[in-house]
């Protein structure tokens, strides 16, 4: 099969599209034949060598956490599910033609299997840090680098559970994140001042690892009000980064519930062929991003 892969640790150029041994669905896991997988910024985080501590790697190692596809082989244990049933989820090496998920959930009606492949890590981590933040239901929460696949997530969430959000992107994506239902502004200088003219701001998320923290932190009053997915730094300044995932499988089974609901939609900015992920990292580290970058299979 055709497997993305890297042998060492580095820049976009390291990635290798190669022939690899299939994979093989071990107890209490599926393996799919892939028909999409996520580009998420951990996943050129991985590759680059910066968060080994969370997300171990033994050179020659694939790329890729999130996927959709079709059930073709069922590990021992496994309940509910058959070759056949598409399905989306978190597994390892997804970049490629198959791939095992140790955690899934059935696609729902009406998803393509290119926006399914973009939910389950961002749908986690959007739960996550909405949790620990700590945001209730009538306060206002403050989304830097909010037009990405988390930032879409964490808004239509927030705003499903009664809290105002207040989003930051570059100039093109204000509308959408008005269409989100965010009050919308410009990052850059100024940006708390400009928050404030929105209105109070009870606890702030940084997504985009930008440099924004000391002004986030401004905003709230309060390190202990901001948490980073972004900047590895945040400790320096007393906030918190969230980097490890909690419970994949009800992610997935609330992330099934408001898609059903009409709650959640994150759109496809760009897919890519395997042959591209060099480009579709290139893309995904530079940021401006309108939901969601997918490979395709």
């Amino acid at each position: 099969m055709k497997k993305v892969s890297f042998a060492e640790f580095g820049g976009p150029d390291v990635l290798q599209l190669i022939d690899a041994d299939e994979p093989h669905a071990g107890p209490g896991q599926v393996r799919i034949a892939v028909r999409a997988a996520g580009v998420n910024p951990v996943d050129w985080r991985i590759r680059e060598g910066q968060i080994l501590k969370a997300h171990p790697v033994e050179l020659p190692a694939g790329v890729g956490l999130d996927a959709s596809g079709v059930v073709d082989e069922v590990g021992e244990g496994v309940e509910g599910v058959e070759a056949g049933d598409p399905v989306f989820g978190e597994g390892a090496d997804t970049y490629a033609e198959f791939a095992v998920l140790s955690a899934w959930a059935r696609m729902p009606e009406g998803l393509t299997f290119e926006e399914a492949a973009g939910y389950p890590s961002v749908v986690e981590t959007a739960l996550r840090i909405i949790r620990e933040v700590g945001v209730r239901p009538g306060q206002t929460l403050l989304v830097s680098g909010a037009s990405g696949g988390v930032g879409s997530a964490v808004l239509q969430i927030a705003r499903d559970r009664g809290i105002t959000v207040i989003g930051t992107a570059g100039a093109a994506n204000q509308d959408y994140l008005r269409g989100l239902g965010a009050l919308a502004t410009t990052y850059g200088d100024g940006l708390a001042e400009r928050v404030r003219q929105l209105g109070r701001v009870d606890a702030a998320l940084d997504l985009a690892g930008s440099g924004v923290i000391p002004q986030l932190v401004e905003v709230t009053g309060d390190p202990q009000k901001v948490i980073s997915i972004a900047d590895l730094g945040a400790p320096e300044y007393g906030v918190r980064f969230s980097g490890v995932a909690g419970s994949v499988p009800e992610a997935l089974a609330e992330a099934v519930g408001l898609i059903e609901r009409g709650k959640l939609h994150i759109p496809v900015e760009k897919s890519y062929p395997l042959a591209e992920a060099a480009a579709a990292h290139i893309d995904s580290q530079a940021g401006h991003t309108r939901g969601r970058r997918v490979m395709v299979i």
